[in-house]
């Protein structure tokens, strides 16, 4: 199956047309990874308030212990394990390039490695260079740095676009910009993306086999790649609703769509089940 777009508001829905996502499965097993911010949290106004709720915990335990379950996420490996409250969970932090396994430990991918001088200087430079725009926030990361604006004043966020603009001109080789919601991350120019991650993942997992379907779960445009990448063998589903102005519009490569991280709650307990 090569990978098409649709438009959001036009994709079967994971838990009201489930039978289209059994025909899918046809017996096999899921492999399921999920993005954080936005799938297994909502999108809260500060990065680090993004704590998974007690009964989402559960869900993803739940389903853990029935199949292969990983996170996925641009935030840092460590910082996403905290945030969860899991310690027994495969999770993939700074897009993959750092994976932590309970039974393999750490797997970094070695693409991800010979940067960290660059991402120490292009740090110090946003967090000098921000510092004057009230309610930005920089986050450092182990492979990248990310620039949110969320809270950033509508007039005063061209600004936050000139500081990265400046950034990329002055490394115009070694640096590219991943946009996300209210947010640039700064990272190595080099082609690396989610979905490249969860292929890299099904490999070091040893997942990428005919009697498994790979599941991927997510809400940004980062993670469109992943379900470009999976649409020949596995399922995107993609969270968020078209009511929402950020969603409206927009295509997608996911194959079904569920409204809300409360519905992912749910799929999650009914593919426990």
């Amino acid at each position: 199956m090569s990978a098409i777009s649709a438009r959001i508001d036009r994709l079967p829905h994971a838990l009201r047309d489930g039978e289209q996502l059994q025909q899918r499965l046809a017996g096999r097993g899921p492999a399921v990874f999920l993005d954080y911010d936005g799938t297994l949290t909502p999108i809260v106004e500060r990065p680090e308030d993004a704590v998974i709720s007690d009964s989402m915990r559960e869900a993803v335990r739940g389903l853990a212990g029935r199949c292969p379950v990983c996170v996925v996420s641009g935030r840092d490996r460590r910082v996403v394990q905290q945030l969860m409250g899991i310690d027994d969970l495969i999770v993939a932090g700074s897009h993959g390039f750092d994976i932590w396994s309970p039974t393999e430990g750490t797997l970094e991918h070695e693409a991800g490695s010979g940067f960290e001088s660059l991402i120490e200087g292009v740090t110090a430079r946003l967090q000098e260079d921000a510092a004057g725009i009230d309610g930005s926030l920089v986050e450092p990361k182990k492979a990248s740095v990310a620039l949110h604006y969320r809270l950033v004043a509508e007039a005063e966020r061209p600004k936050v676009r000139e500081i990265v603009d400046r950034l990329l001109a002055d490394h115009p080789d070694e640096l590219k910009v991943t946009p996300g919601k209210m947010v640039f991350e700064l990272q190595p120019k080099i082609d690396w993306d989610k979905g490249k991650a969860v292929l890299h993942l099904l490999e070091a997992l040893d997942l990428d086999r005919e009697d498994v379907v790979p599941l991927y779960l997510g809400d940004d445009i980062t993670d469109e790649d992943a379900f470009r990448a999976l649409a020949a063998k596995g399922i995107g589903i993609f969270v968020g609703s078209a009511d929402d102005p950020e969603v409206a519009g927009r295509d997608t490569y996911a194959g079904f769509v569920l409204d809300s991280t409360e519905e992912v709650e749910r799929f999650l307990d009914t593919l426990a089940r």
